[in-house]
């Protein structure tokens, strides 16, 4: 089942993604420097019980960058070059790809392309919706599909997933919220061409 979902959707990534973009040079040293900041801040993470780890996810801001389906590719590169590395298993691959990096981006684009329907457009709705605000949802999300996927399979009790994981939540939701407001929000500031959800004249000029 994991290998059929994982598989299909990288498919329709490759196929849609947005290859000509990378064509331009700043934009492939934007591109790869991102995915190398996701290893990097993948492998900062905190042993919450045998073989569960927890981490800052950046796939909210890196799908903002660079759109659901070279957010995917990207992020499937750099949990396989985690695995390479031999920091995760192979066994924990397939899971770890559909749950971390396909369900975050999915989500992110789902809520971007609310926003753009239904809200104001503006630069400060823009980065504490899309942003902040996905940022700390998705977490939420993501945190409950692993501790249900945990569940199912008996890997940890649930006393145990609730005092080691559960409980702590709240405090872990904050910093991911914080981490994808902040950034995007100095992106969209400073270099708003990086940020391809992102437009000037749509969310700035005339507001």
């Amino acid at each position: 089942m994991f290998a059929g979902l994982f598989f299909s959707t990288l498919w329709f990534a490759l196929r849609w993604a947005d290859w000509a973009r990378l064509k331009k040079k700043q934009q492939q040293h934007v591109f790869f420097g991102a995915m190398v900041c996701l290893f990097f801040l993948w492998n900062m993470r905190v042993e919450m019980l045998p073989g569960f780890f927890w981490h800052l996810s950046g796939m909210v801001t890196v799908t903002l960058m660079f759109g659901w389906s070279l957010a995917i590719v990207g992020g499937s590169v750099v949990l396989l070059g985690i695995v390479v590395a031999g920091l995760n298993d192979w066994g924990g691959y397939l899971p770890s790809a559909i749950l971390c990096v396909i369900m975050p981006a999915t989500l992110t684009q789902i809520m971007l392309g609310l926003v753009r329907a239904y809200a104001p457009k503006h630069f400060f709705v823009y980065v504490l919706v899309n942003a902040f605000l996905a940022g700390g949802l998705v977490f939420v999300i993501m945190s409950g599909l692993i501790v249900g996927g945990l569940l199912l399979m008996g890997a940890h009790p649930w006393g145990d997933l609730q005092h080691s994981f559960l409980n702590m939540t709240p405090m872990m939701l904050f910093p991911e919220s914080m981490l994808n407001g902040w950034i995007t929000a100095m992106l969209v500031g400073f270099k708003p061409h990086w940020v391809g959800s992102f437009s000037d004249e749509e969310y700035i000029q005339g507001k």
